[in-house]
């Protein structure tokens, strides 16, 4: 611990003191720390960060404190944090520039996802610590706006290179959630010691012992309550201990104090403090425009500042939280009220609406349309600017307030609504509760209901929510024959992913009521796809499949906008996989990662990053695959999700041909899927795909055949199971069961012909081959190998190859054999399908050639992280794009870069692309 810092100062916590100095010499050094204190009210958080900032000699500091009464105003606290620095607001990527304008209302736009606002606070916040490091401190994060707290978490796991130290101050007990999982460092109470020196200091003279005693039991170690609480008792109390004991928990004790400090002041002191108490910016110009229409002198807070409850300087600041909430407590109703009226008039209805807005409603008792509709005004304004947490908290209190029945559920609807886009799932059907209670019309019930089920499948299960959306879905029909559609196609959706459906619920159901639907509004391609996916499901796969083909073809050549484009891709995207279109799938799944990175919709870009992970594994760019798949991880990191980050990577795995590592994505994901439900993609089914690929790569047939019995056990889900049937014909028909083989392999040519295209009549003549023998079987691995090679799909193709080089070995053809099995071998290692390359390394050793092994190149000595920033970096991609697009901060990723020339020994961004060889398999 330094000396001459407020640190030493601190007594009791030179430990604390010191893990903080060792941030800032972090920070200092040129890198980044995080780190939340954690304590009950009163144990010296906020004197911890003072400490913080009066020691980071050397670094810029900025601070920002979380107020109970801002807690529903949008991006309030955030907003306090890069005040300083909104003057580099121009060098930010314009997506970035743009969104955090809109955030903070300096700029009209549409609502920017909040991801894209995080992104854009990191950079910022990196650009200011350029010139010197900085050091943010955030007070009394609890209660941060529920944006602001969801962007600092953001930014807080994304900092890694730049020079910026965070440490944010939550009061415990607290339902905090967005901190959890960063460093933290729990402030504990005071030693026995410790505490009778500080009572010491506030006590100097002679105390009785027993009542020494009494305090430091009573104050159980808290130096806020040391501190508070004597100056609250009697010299006889303090002479004797002839005072009652205070049964009342500490934190409570603490605030009495406060409240008996409040209660002695002036009257017009009192008036003065909530007036500063109701006013959370701590405007010093609005403090005082609100005392002059309430008639108060400037004098009054002068009682206030000599009692030490209070600084008014460049702004107004209470000596703790616990002061600011004692001084609105004391206030009787009707005192707020008026003191709210003043500082409504006193607030520029231009310059800031919506905190108007909210101090009339505070001032408001009964039902009062004029408020309500302002508030309903100051929603839409939240809404606008991304913060969809005030827009419901507006909402709410416009419905309160609201006399008219049917206005009210109306707009208790919207709050709804919105507190579910918010993520507050408890709220939400609270509101929603409230709002049915009310006369709504026929279509606001509908929607209700819809609602309730998009509610129980975000924060339950697809399973539960099913029977919601399919009701919501009937209800709409004669109302929004649009809406309708779009909820059937959900609902479809969910079913086809989830691994059991509930009780009940039948998916033919789900189908049928879909094709009796009224047809939504054009363009039709959707209603083409939804019908196509029904039939599929009703009439069998060949019924169906023509009618999917043809809305396939229509969203990938024909123009659409963006809202239909996230509303369709993703279901377009799947069916396209599941109809063996690849071309397609290629498109639709190339444009929603794209659409929905442009729009920064975090809600569908990991499943969208999921679907082109699937499609260029095949494609046999696993390399790229790898980059995506860093791409969700980061995603995952930054929203505290890392469910998609496995699930992603199990598509991956099973190629490599590692068995621990694939046995242990396949354990990660279940374990995630048994906390999230109703997560995307069906667990059972994903699992033993992968692990039937993995096994036939590996010629551990018995294994791969009980694996892909499970995974193709209900075909009808389409997906992996149809995949899972292509390595069940593999596996029976090498592990001694042809008849079931046959079976499987009739199945999948059923589907063929429906589809007709090359990647599904290759894969067909490649598993009928399997079941066939002599001259029958050759003319279909050679169509096989000629149709999958006029395809993209180059995983299948090489698999093609070794199945007839195997074929060929096994019928003593083996010059035959070496050419297929050496054409495999190349192609499935160079991709990097390491177990299926071993199968056509050892076929090539049965031969009589000499294969030599494929060795590792450069990039083998790459994280993840680091070959995805090369591969976009030796794409000609800047380090903001980059950064951009993996949510890191373009320090962080010049900081990589420099990791990676050091590792491949280049000295430059355009030297990248050739330190990425290919290179080949030599056969003698």
């Amino acid at each position: 611990m330094t000396s001459g810092r407020t640190g030493a100062h601190l007594r009791g916590r030179q430990a604390e003191c010191e893990t903080l100095d060792r941030l800032v010499a972090t920070v200092q050094a040129g890198h980044s720390a995080v780190l939340v204190l954690r304590g009950e009210v009163g144990i010296g958080k906020t004197a911890l960060l003072d400490h913080v900032s009066a020691g980071a000699d050397g670094c810029r500091t900025t601070r920002a404190v979380g107020i109970e009464s801002e807690m529903e105003l949008a991006f309030g606290g955030l907003h306090q944090l890069c005040a300083p620095f909104l003057d580099r607001l121009g060098s930010l990527p314009p997506p970035q520039r743009d969104a955090l304008g809109t955030a903070f209302g300096l700029t009209a736009g549409s609502p920017p996802d909040r991801f894209l606002v995080g992104l854009a606070v990191l950079s910022l916040l990196a650009d200011a610590a350029d010139k010197e490091p900085l050091i943010c401190v955030v007070d009394d994060a609890q209660w941060l706006d529920r944006v602001s707290a969801q962007t600092l978490a953001f930014v807080a796991r994304r900092l890694l290179a730049e020079r910026i130290g965070l440490v944010l101050a939550v009061r415990e007990p607290s339902l905090d959630s967005e901190f959890t999982g960063l460093p933290e460092l729990t402030v504990g109470r005071l030693s026995d010691s410790d505490a009778r020196a500080l009572l010491h200091s506030v006590i100097p003279g002679r105390l009785d012992e027993r009542v020494r005693n009494r305090i430091v039991a009573e104050t159980q170690g808290n130096p806020l309550a040391l501190l508070e609480l004597p100056r609250g008792l009697s010299p006889a109390e303090l002479a004797g201990g002839f005072g009652r004991p205070d049964a009342r928990p500490l934190a409570g004790q603490i605030e009495q104090s406060f409240l008996r400090r409040v209660e002695a002041l002036p009257p017009a002191t009192r008036q003065l403090l909530l007036v500063a108490a109701a006013e959370p910016v701590g405007d010093v110009t609005l403090l005082t425009r609100a005392a002059t229409l309430l008639d108060l002198e400037e004098s009054a807070a002068s009682p206030a500042e000599a009692a030490g409850l209070i600084t008014i300087g460049t702004r107004v600041r209470f000596r703790h939280p616990v002061v600011r909430s004692a001084a609105y407590r004391t206030a009787t109703p009707e005192a707020r009220r008026q003191v709210h009226r003043a500082l409504a008039a006193a607030t520029d209805p231009d310059e800031d609406p919506d905190r108007r807005a909210w101090h009339l409603a505070n001032a408001t008792a009964g039902s009062d349309e004029t408020v309500a509709a302002e508030l309903a005004r100051s929603a839409g304004r939240a809404q606008a600017r991304g913060g969809i947490a005030a827009a419901a908290a507006f909402l709410e209190r416009a419905a309160e307030l609201t006399p008219d029945p049917a206005a009210r559920g109306a707009r208790a609807l919207a709050a709804a609504r919105a507190m579910y886009r918010a993520g507050g799932y408890d709220a939400a059907r609270e509101l929603l509760d409230a709002a049915t209670l009310g006369p709504l019309s026929e279509l606001q019930l509908a929607q209700a209901e819809l609602l309730r089920g998009q509610i129980v499948f975000a924060s339950k299960s697809a399973g539960s929510a099913l029977p919601l959306l399919v009701r919501a879905a009937g209800r709409l029909e004669p109302l929004d024959p649009g809406l309708a559609r779009q909820t059937y196609r959900d609902a479809l959706d969910a079913a086809l992913i989830i691994d059991r459906l509930p009780s009940g619920v039948q998916l033919h159901d789900i189908a049928r009521a879909a094709l009796a639907a009224p047809p939504g509004p054009p363009p039709e391609r959707g209603d083409l796809l939804l019908r196509g996916l029904a039939l599929m499901t009703v009439d069998g796969y060949p019924a169906g499949a023509p009618m999917v083909l043809r809305a396939l073809d229509a969203l990938c050549t024909e123009e659409v906008t963006r809202e239909e484009g996230l509303g369709w891709f993703p279901l377009a995207a799947r069916m396209a996989f599941n109809v063996w279109d690849f071309e397609s799938n290629t498109t639709l799944s190339t444009r929603l990662v794209e659409l929905a990175r442009e729009t920064g919709a975090l809600a569908v870009l990991p499943s969208a990053l999921l679907q082109l992970v699937s499609n260029r594994v095949l494609a046999g760019e696993l390399d790229h695959a790898n980059a995506l798949i860093a791409e969700a991880q980061a995603i995952g990191e930054a929203t505290g999700s890392r469910y998609l980050a496995h699930y992603v990577s199990l598509v991956t795995e099973p190629w490599k041909g590692r068995e621990a590592e694939m046995l242990r994505a396949v354990d990660a994901m279940t374990r995630d899927a048994d906390l999230h439900q109703g997560g995307p993609g069906n667990v059972l089914s994903s699992s033993e795909w992968a692990k039937s690929v993995l096994y036939n790569g590996l010629g551990r047939y018995e294994e791969a055949y009980a694996a892909a019995e499970r995974g193709a056990e209900n075909l009808a889900e389409l997906g992996l199971a149809i995949r899972s049937m292509v390595e069940l014909v593999e596996a029976a028909a090498r592990s001694g069961r042809p008849a079931r083989a046959a079976e499987a392999a009739r199945l999948l040519s059923d589907m063929a012909r429906a589809s007709g295209t090359d990647w599904a009549l290759g894969t067909s003549a490649m598993v009928r081959a399997q079941v066939h023998e002599g001259a029958a079987a050759e003319t279909l691995y050679r169509e096989a190998v000629e149709r999958l090679g006029r395809t993209d799909v180059r995983i299948t193709h090489a698999r093609a190859h070794l199945l007839y080089g195997e074929w060929l070995r096994r019928e003593n053809r083996r010059v035959d054999a070496r050419e297929h099995l050496g054409i495999a071998y190349e192609a499935l290692s160079r991709i990097g399908v390491d177990g299926f390359a071993q199968r056509a390394w050892h076929e090539l050793r049965a031969t009589g050639v000499t294969a030599a092994k494929r060795t590792a190149d450069a990039r083998t000595a790459l994280t993840a992280q680091e070959a995805q920033i090369a591969h976009l970096a030796g794409g000609g991609m800047t380090n903001p794009e980059i950064g951009a697009q993996l949510f890191i901060s373009p320090h962080t990723v010049e900081w990589h870069l420099r990791k990676v020339y050091a590792k491949l020994g280049v000295a430059s961004r355009k030297q990248l692309s050739g330190a990425f060889p290919d290179g080949t398999a030599v056969l003698t």
